[in-house]
């Protein structure tokens, strides 16, 4: 149905498509704002180089690790040695103020419109800029929650206490054997509860989000709908950048924008009512939020 036509551009050169963008932020009925790690890394939240190096160069000189992704899927000797990385891994990206000031200014560009977020991101920025809460579907987990690994039920739990407590305690890469999580039902060791396989546990709140997004989207089939699609790849593209093109292409009075500091496409179908600006995203939101 879709063939892609490439578009890229910066901010020194897109200026046209960012009035444009303006305009259509200001004129929307709705917006429906889907978020990728692009929009994290532009935050603040890089998973390689300096931030690497000076929060893991413990494992990295015992392993030779390159980035923080791939550490995490290292078979670790003992779980007291897994979880010291992934304490710090989730304090580090989930519990520690945010870097930068993006996420608020994105906010700031939409609280007062009828908006939705869907992101695939887990580190939770979007609920702690202050966004409404009853407006974000995380698809893919949280790293502020932990799972049964087997699992043997459908819950989640909250860890900030347990993984600030195993921040603090660590040592020689390991934590305190009684600070490891097990499942309170069963009794199997917890793992987080991040979408990478199909025991990835969709709790209550991950259906009633998902609710509240259909319902949202059911809504706003027709009329002056922006599909307002940020740092989104291809890794996933099921789940936010095909679905906004579809939608958009359904809908006559639809606009789809993709803003990305990678590649930008956009299909032919609907290329007459779509924006496609390569440039970095905290230069592209910090502009947008310029009278």
């Amino acid at each position: 149905m879709y063939s892609k036509t490439k578009t890229t551009s910066s901010i020194e050169t897109c200026s046209s498509e960012l009035d444009a963008l303006k305009q259509a932020l200001s004129q929307a009925d709705a917006v429906v704002v889907g978020a990728g790690s692009g929009l994290s890394t532009a935050a603040g939240y890089t998973y390689t180089g300096e931030r690497f190096e000076r929060l893991f160069p413990d494992f990295i000189s015992a392993y030779g690790f390159t980035d923080m992704y791939s550490a995490g899927f290292y078979p670790y000797a003992t779980p007291e040695e897994q979880w010291a990385f992934w304490s710090r891994y989730i304090y580090w990206n989930r519990y520690v103020p945010m870097p930068t000031d993006l996420y608020e200014r994105l906010r700031h560009l939409v609280e007062k419109k009828d908006y939705f977020v869907l992101t695939t991101n887990v580190d939770h920025c979007f609920q702690r800029a202050g966004f409404d809460k009853k407006r974000l579907f995380y698809t893919q987990g949280d790293y502020g929650l932990w799972q049964c690994s087997v699992p043997c039920h459908a819950e989640t739990y909250d860890n900030e206490a347990i993984v600030k407590k195993m921040v603090a305690q660590q040592a020689d890469r390991k934590v305190p054997a009684g600070l490891i999580p097990h499942c309170p039902k069963c009794g199997a060791p917890m793992t987080m509860n991040l979408r990478s396989d199909d025991t990835f546990v969709q709790d209550a709140g991950w259906y009633a989000a998902a609710e509240r997004y259909d319902h949202f989207v059911q809504a706003h089939q027709k009329g002056n709908v922006l599909y307002l699609e940020l740092g989104v790849g291809y890794n996933t593209p099921g789940i936010i950048k095909y679905p906004f093109w579809q939608k958009t292409f359904s809908n006559g009075d639809a606009l789809y924008a993709c803003v990305n500091a990678g590649q930008t496409a956009v299909p032919k179908e609907i290329a007459g009512r779509s924006l496609c600006i390569q440039a970095d995203l905290a230069d592209v939101v910090r502009t947008l939020g310029q009278a």
